[in-house]
């Protein structure tokens, strides 16, 4: 089987998810040291998870993050472990974030997903099923 497909006990699949979050007000806090921690606690946690982090990037203001997912995990519950983990952790370890925002993280968060087939040959795909 092609390194592009995953596969469990049920299933084959390829779900990869595009994440994107930022600090609380955008405040760019995410350098340095702290960004440096970040990274470790994301790979960290996405191997806890079984999450693959395909590619990362921590920006002042903001994270990138693209993961490879399992189909028996909600993307909501990925990046809120995620996020919790390493808001608890960073606040702890770095008490200029305490005194600076009342949480990390803003509540909202971005989720693309992205794959090998474009939706446009899936949706050909589907309709072309009804003729057969």
């Amino acid at each position: 089987m092609s390194e592009r497909y995953k596969r469990n006990a049920g299933c084959v699949y390829n779900i990869k998810y595009h994440l994107v979050w930022c600090p609380k007000y955008r405040k760019k806090v995410l350098t340095g040291e702290i960004a440096a921690r970040l990274r470790d606690l994301l790979d960290t946690k996405a191997i806890e998870l079984g999450v693959e982090i395909q590619i990362m990037e921590i920006m002042p203001d903001h994270v990138h993050v693209f993961i490879t997912g399992q189909p028996t995990e909600a993307i909501q519950y990925i990046v809120n472990q995620l996020k919790g983990n390493s808001s608890r952790i960073l606040r702890q370890e770095f008490a200029e974030l305490r005194s600076k925002l009342p949480c990390l993280w803003s509540r909202s968060y971005y989720a693309g997903t992205v794959g090998h087939v474009s939706e446009e040959t899936v949706r050909k795909y589907i309709e072309a099923q009804k003729g057969k």
